[in-house]
């Protein structure tokens, strides 16, 4: 929030000329929040009982940060040369950080509440931040009015759990379930279900997810890239948070739902998406189709599947951030959006070509790739907790998903480049295209470190 304020105050009162430092402002803002994260490891401590440091939190504290530093990156020359406003577009992802890192940490329906408004605010005016496209501003006013009602929902079902609770605090919600909810089943039921309209709302799962596909292809390309990223895992954060911890007691009264989302987001993200011709709405379908197979580990919950969550997001990340900054460097040299314009990429930029054929073969999960061994791992937990027929459902689905991320593939590697001759792209851009794509090598090869981390960062949830 400081360094927000700090590139705000840069923007507002320092020469023209200085305003090209704004994101190395914002770069260097995150590399201090990141170390000084890490101090926090292997800490507990608690802010008035709303707010809880633990290893938890400060895995996803690091995680968001990371995905910020990668996504400013590959705004530098995107926002120089297609968005006005520079330093309230870098303070508002700071502050969307921040609202992420509140919904991982809070131990309180209220805080979490205020938490994910704080981003979902960022949001909404980070999506509809090309002023001259007129796709963002229908967007923009999509994703506020769909949010919104979400919202009412969510509150309204925090306002039924804290009449059968009594209270909003995790803890003493887990206290008031754990004999039960006979005398006032349908009350918490009620609430049950509102609250987890709400939310999945946030990580569109299916059916609330009608925002996402004009969302995604209206916001300015690297905002597309933190939808798909931040906005997925921190929901995930606070579901996993909330239901390990205060609604765990009454898992029977919930889980038939989540079940049912998950099938549903599964299938039906994974169907559309061979209609798409636009990249972004391709990669927005395939998201809904990601979050249907996080999903089922909170229908499943329990600490091995936890673990297996968090290494899937972990590896989600890391292929959807280097296909996205891959995409961005190319729409700079080119201006493509539709698939079809990705037609010989791989002759104009064979290294932009090469992150994008890694992280298709990731995200549809074949060997070698983060994708298959996240997923391999996420779908046996699941199946030896007993769902055994919600993991079938998502081996179809990783299965239909091959065809429209081969497709892609196709266009690059097979069809004709419309313009001949090679484009230079940063040296940054390169770095950090390089840097993502052996991470997700590291994690399809060499997954133990990240394995042993998440397996420690799960039991802090049911310790």
């Amino acid at each position: 929030g400081g360094f927000a304020l700090l590139i705000i105050f840069a923007d507002l009162f320092m020469p023209q000329v200085s305003k090209r430092m704004l994101p190395v402002y914002a770069l260097g803002g995150l590399v201090i929040a990141f170390a000084a994260s890490l101090f926090y490891v292997d800490t507990t401590d608690n802010f008035a009982s709303l707010i809880f440091i633990d290893d938890y939190t400060t895995f996803f504290r690091c995680l968001f940060i990371a995905i910020k530093f990668a996504i400013v990156i590959a705004s530098i020359d995107f926002v120089q040369r297609e968005l006005k406003h520079h330093g309230e577009y870098y303070a508002l992802l700071m502050i969307s950080t921040v609202g992420a890192i509140i919904m991982a940490s809070s131990r309180e329906l209220l805080t979490a509440y205020l938490g994910l408004e704080l981003l979902s605010f960022s949001l909404y005016i980070l999506v509809s931040y090309a002023r001259r496209d007129p796709r963002s501003h229908e967007a923009g006013i999509k994703y506020i009015l769909l949010g919104s009602f979400a919202s009412a929902l969510l509150l309204y079902g925090i306002s039924f759990i804290y009449g059968t609770a009594g209270s909003t605090s995790y803890d003493e919600i887990a206290a008031a379930f754990s004999n039960g909810t006979a005398g006032f089943t349908l009350a918490s039921l009620i609430g049950l279900t509102l609250i987890i309209a709400g939310l999945v709302f946030n990580v569109a799962a299916v059916p609330f997810h009608m925002w996402t596909p004009d969302a995604y292809e209206g916001a300015p390309l690297p905002i597309t890239a933190y939808l798909s990223a931040t906005s997925k895992v921190a929901g995930f954060a606070l579901l996993l948070r909330l239901f390990s911890s205060a609604l765990l007691p009454v898992i029977d009264d919930w889980q038939f739902m989540v079940a049912a989302l998950a099938a549903i987001t599964m299938i039906i993200g994974n169907v559309i998406a061979l209609q798409q011709h636009n990249i972004k709405r391709l990669f927005a379908y395939s998201s809904i189709g990601q979050v249907g197979y996080m999903l089922m580990a909170i229908t499943a919950l329990s600490p091995e599947v936890t673990s297996a969550l968090l290494l899937h997001m972990t590896g989600y990340v890391l292929t959807n951030v280097a296909a996205f900054v891959a995409i961005i460097a190319y729409h700079n040299a080119t201006g493509a959006e539709e698939i079809k314009d990705f037609s010989g990429m791989s002759d104009r930029s064979p290294l932009l070509a090469a992150v994008m054929a890694a992280a298709l073969f990731s995200l549809a999960g074949l060997p070698l790739f983060a994708g298959f061994l996240t997923k391999f791992i996420l779908f046996q937990s699941v199946a030896d907790n007993g769902y055994y027929w919600l993991a079938g459902v998502a081996v179809v689905a990783s299965l239909i998903s091959l065809y429209y991320y081969l497709s892609v593939m196709r266009v690059m590697y097979v069809s004709k480049a419309p313009v001949e001759g090679q484009f230079d792209i940063p040296l940054l851009t390169k770095v950090s295209v390089v840097t993502l794509t052996i991470g997700v090598f590291f994690v399809g090869i060499y997954p133990t470190p990240l394995f042993d981390l998440t397996d420690r960062v799960s039991a802090v949830l049911f310790s």
